[in-house]
């Protein structure tokens, strides 16, 4: 194993040295001729002004002219001459402590992505995942973004999004460990805080830093429609999620989230609430982000006579950039942890990487598994064209 993971290494090194001069840029940096590192530091992390470039509907505003795009002498038409479009490619060594102990993963992801303007203010975005872990998985996030309506600072997002996007953002997550919070789901339960299709509606309130959002969505994540009745939602209720996040000056956020929903399983009901505070902190070259949630499911396991079910989880990552977004390194760690009666997933990962390009990055990063004793070693590379 230690011979296989220095041969993936040296091929890193080599490959960072023949790809440190590629001109390959992704759809929006070709778009408006600008560097991944306006939006990104390491892709895919989104900076500051990356994340007004996706709230604003990934239009940016001060760059748009009509001669960029096919209006026809129409001014209700606002066609783009061209449609952007973008590739992610994902790909890993991994190390597990059990059978099968070396498994390459390449690739583990391909998605087709394009997004931008559909009009004045009316963005949209969609990826279509080619392939995840070796099956089709089809479109993930797909949605049309009104901004800022009526002059105001409301917005809505109408189609297929992650519930968890206003908390932190799993494709953008610079580790192969996933943010495992959002993804548990216990017992019979379909709910969790993924994919989900719905309206979204973001409310800013620029005097006071504070941002307002609220979800409805059908709740059961994104599976097919049903082929008898063609409907995506499988019962009569919506979920419903509220976020308020208040900006402390310049390098601190704190917020707090709800969210609330019933699933019908077989002929039981089963509720479900979280409940939950976060916080972003920036201290010059270290970024610290922290999740805290407690689900409360009312009958998961479909029982006759409901029992009660009460999950606690966090989420912790640190990520330091020794030379802010001009770093070629960057070194993260972060916490998972959830718990029920007892401690059911608990890792600690620590995790470096390396620019090799603007658009092409590699890792390495030791997961802990602390409930089972046991390591897990990824070696990867992630690039968007």
């Amino acid at each position: 194993m230690k011979k296989n993971l220095l041969g993936l290494t040296l091929a890193l090194i080599m490959l960072a040295a023949l790809t440190d001069q590629t001109q390959a840029i992704p759809a929006f940096a070709r778009r408006y001729n600008i560097s991944c590192s306006t939006c990104h530091a390491p892709i895919p992390k989104l900076k500051p002004y990356g994340d007004e470039f996706a709230g604003d509907g990934f239009i940016m505003k001060e760059n748009e002219k009509e001669r960029d795009y096919v209006t026809a002498g129409d001014p209700l038409l606002w066609l783009n001459k061209t449609i952007p479009i973008g590739v992610r490619f994902d790909a890993y060594a991994v190390s597990y402590a059990t059978e099968a102990k070396t498994d390459l993963q390449s690739p583990w992801g391909l998605k087709l992505l394009s997004g931008g303007a559909l009009y004045k203010n009316i963005g949209y975005y969609f990826y279509f995942y080619m392939s995840e872990r070796g099956e089709v998985a089809g479109i993930e996030d797909a949605y049309v973004h009104f901004n800022n309506i009526g002059g105001s600072e409301f917005d809505v997002m109408v189609g297929q999004f992650q519930t968890s996007d206003p908390l932190m953002k799993r494709e953008l997550r610079l580790t192969f460990e996933d943010y495992q919070a959002y993804k548990y789901a216990p017992g019979l339960s379909n709910i969790d805080l993924t994919y989900d299709r719905g309206v979204m509606f973001v409310y800013g309130i620029a005097k006071t830093g504070t941002d307002l959002i609220m979800s409805v969505t059908n709740g059961n994540g994104k599976a097919p429609a049903d082929p008898a009745t063609k409907k995506f939602d499988t019962d009569n209720y919506k979920n419903i999620g509220f976020r308020v996040a208040q900006g402390i000056g310049e390098n601190l956020s704190i917020g707090g989230f709800y969210y609330t929903g019933k699933e019908r399983l077989a002929s039981t009901d089963n509720t479900v609430r979280y409940v939950g505070p976060d916080f972003n902190l920036v201290l010059g070259k270290l970024e610290l982000t922290a999740q805290y949630l407690e689900r409360t499911d009312s009958n998961p396991f479909m029982l006759e006579q409901e029992k009660k079910l009460k999950t606690k989880a966090a989420v912790v990552e640190a990520i330091f950039a020794p030379q802010l977004d001009r770093s070629r390194f960057y070194f993260s760690a972060l916490y998972n942890d959830i718990k029920q009666e007892k401690e059911i997933y608990q890792t600690f990962t620590l995790a470096g990487t390396y620019l090799m390009a603007r658009n092409l990055r590699g890792s390495l990063e030791l997961t802990r598994d602390l409930i089972k004793d046991q390591n897990r070693i990824v070696l990867g590379i992630v690039t968007g064209f």
